[in-house]
């Protein structure tokens, strides 16, 4: 338990009910305020996509949490204070949601379900020829822990797993290149390359028409992780000249996707509305306070955001 109460402001931009109550409960002694309704100064923040006012209002004077996978929407906003640290969350129920998620649709491409469908719309009786599983590789651009989960469900189901990550090396088992030349090779290998980077300076776009032609002619794209790593124009030439088979989209440059997107109608495109995983709310609060119970204590808490790299 908090050798202290606390003063902290909760700012979420859906369900704050939800997150308000959850947070009551797993820490009583918390002196907590939503917003807009909040004091002059607080220890803690938790928040998701806050508006830029509130950190006008309110001076943070301990840690930030951000209560979401990504923390892009969170170093956009211009009034973030520079010398507060921020943490994110880590897994929080997420990992396992994004492996099925991922799981599906290398399936789906690897067992080809799109043709049968197709076959089963002509009523056809056609028995495909089975494709080799040793050379059907998965690519993970992004190893951290959703990636990992990732690739630990793929090689359970004997999928050779190669991923790519700011450094190289070997992860649970999977080889992991890095750099530019890294990048190149993993593209080039990858039969179903699964995007689970963070979304940064660095990354945003990085997924052009010169990086996506590197894939092998047949190859399908997986992105679970942030619209704008892919430049939609881009894949969708690719798409259309079949050097791409297939694209299971479930983030995008807008969200939600308007009506009129070519992505709706594509069909070699399955979409998902931001849905591979789900926030678990009572998951996420137990984490952020064991976390603020932890930095009350004196230590240090996990998920320290580098501002530097973005995530």
């Amino acid at each position: 338990m908090m050798p202290r109460s606390v003063d902290a402001v909760l700012a979420v931009s859906t369900h704050p009910e939800r997150w308000e109550a959850a947070f009551r409960q797993a820490m009583p002694q918390a002196r907590l305020h939503r917003w807009p309704d909040v004091p002059s100064s607080t220890d803690y923040a938790f928040v998701w996509k806050p508006p830029d006012a509130l950190f006008e209002r309110c001076r943070v004077r301990r840690a930030i949490f951000n209560l979401g996978a990504g923390v892009d929407a969170l170093m956009a906003v211009s009034t973030l204070p520079r010398d507060v640290p921020v943490i994110r969350l880590e897994d929080a129920g997420m990992a396992i949601q994004m492996a099925e998620y991922v799981t599906l649709a290398v399936l789906r491409a690897f067992r080809e379900q799109d043709a049968y469908a197709q076959a089963q719309r002509e009523a056809r009786w056609v028995q495909r020829r089975r494709l080799d599983k040793a050379t059907f590789v998965v690519g993970v651009l992004g190893l951290g822990t959703l990636g990992r989960a990732v690739a630990k469900a793929l090689r359970a189901l004997e999928f050779p797993v190669i991923g790519w990550s700011r450094s190289a090396g070997t992860v649970d088992g999977v080889p992991v290149a890095s750099g530019e030349d890294g990048l190149h090779e993993v593209l080039e290998r990858s039969r179903v390359l699964v995007v689970l980077l963070p979304c940064t300076p660095h990354t945003r776009g990085m997924l052009d028409r010169q990086a996506l032609s590197r894939l092998p002619k047949g190859a399908h794209v997986v992105n679970i992780a942030r619209g704008p790593l892919i430049v939609e124009n881009d894949l969708l030439a690719l798409l259309d000249e079949g050097h791409l088979a297939s694209a299971t989209l479930d983030v995008f440059d807008e969200e939600p996707l308007p009506p009129g997107h070519r992505f709706w109608h594509h069909p070699r495109i399955v979409i998902t509305p931001h849905v591979s995983a789900a926030t678990l709310v009572d998951v996420s609060v137990a984490q952020v306070a064991q976390k603020v119970d932890a930095i009350e204590r004196g230590e240090t808490a996990s998920g320290v955001v580098d501002r530097q790299r973005g995530y």
